[in-house]
């Protein structure tokens, strides 16, 4: 049984459900998860988890992540990328400079109506699946972090890199092809990776061919993470073997730590989940056993 964290390099063209369903055939294993939905044209960090750690997915959402986007001005799809439909082409008049300018006004807390190529769903029904009919829904705005966007090199004719770091619900696209809109030209993505997801940078993460190859040759725990690396900003509690079998049935055990959250862990090291202190008592909050 495998239980643990991968973090895969997504490569262009597969859907984050189609790594999951890679991974499920390399681990021999019914239960695998990802941490983070990359769309088909995006490459990059998609933590993928594994057995019982798939219970710690919702973890990830809460961390920051850092995009490298490229962004095509003269262009506006229906996608919002340049996989999609082309709904008008404008001229450029705006350089390295104007870009700047208006980047301010993108940073921070703002605003964003989700695509309606999205997974959002609007009375129970799913965006995307709307937009393929050829339905526009209105949608409600949405309030995100952009903590911060930078001008990178550029990427070609009328193509420019951006470095974006922000807060889950972004829709790195939309944000694109806002900025196009306030340059007056139009934008469209012509391409992104994530460099960063909940702590997972793109530094450890490996290629599906490489999880099957370390596979094959019995390898896989070289790279596979504990649940426990979402949780390094909470101090670890280990408990005793009386302790570890409360708190492994749902119970409370006494303690004389202060209030607050830690990381729990068994008498021999195990991992237990994240739980917390309140008024001289243990109990887990989520269980990775």
């Amino acid at each position: 049984m495998v239980n643990g964290i991968f973090v895969i390099d997504k490569p262009e063209g597969m859907t984050s459900h189609d790594v999951v369903a890679r991974m499920r055939r390399i681990l021999q294993e019914k239960r695998v998860g990802h941490g983070g939905t990359l769309d088909p044209m995006a490459t990059g960090v998609l933590p993928v988890f594994a057995g019982r750690s798939t219970r710690a997915t919702g973890f990830v959402q809460e961390g920051g992540k850092l995009y490298a986007a490229r962004m095509r001005l003269g262009i506006t799809t229906d996608t919002q990328d340049t996989t999609g439909k082309t709904l008008e082409t404008r001229p450029v008049f705006c350089g390295r400079a104007e870009i700047a300018a208006v980047l301010p006004r993108f940073t921070g807390e703002i605003e964003q109506i989700p695509p309606m190529y999205s997974a959002v769903s609007v009375g129970g029904v799913r965006l995307y699946k709307l937009a393929r009919q050829g339905v526009e829904v209105e949608r409600a705005p949405r309030r995100v972090t952009v903590d911060s966007l930078t001008l990178g090199e550029t990427a070609g004719e009328q193509e420019y890199e951006l470095l974006v770091e922000c807060s889950k619900g972004l829709y790195v696209r939309t944000l694109i092809a806002d900025i196009g809109e306030a340059l007056g030209c139009g934008a469209a993505m012509s391409g992104l990776r994530r460099l960063r997801a909940g702590g997972f940078s793109i530094e450890r993460a490996i290629t599906l061919d490489r999880a099957a190859e370390l596979a094959e040759a019995g390898r896989l725990a070289e790279v596979c993470l504990c649940a426990d690396v979402l949780f390094t900003a909470l101090p670890e509690l280990r408990l005793t073997a009386r302790g570890e079998e409360k708190v492994r049935h749902g119970a409370a055990w006494r303690t004389s730590l202060p209030d607050g959250e830690y990381r729990l862990y068994g008498a021999d090291g195990t991992f237990l989940g994240p739980g917390a202190v309140e008024d001289g008592q243990v109990r887990i909050r989520k269980s990775f056993y």
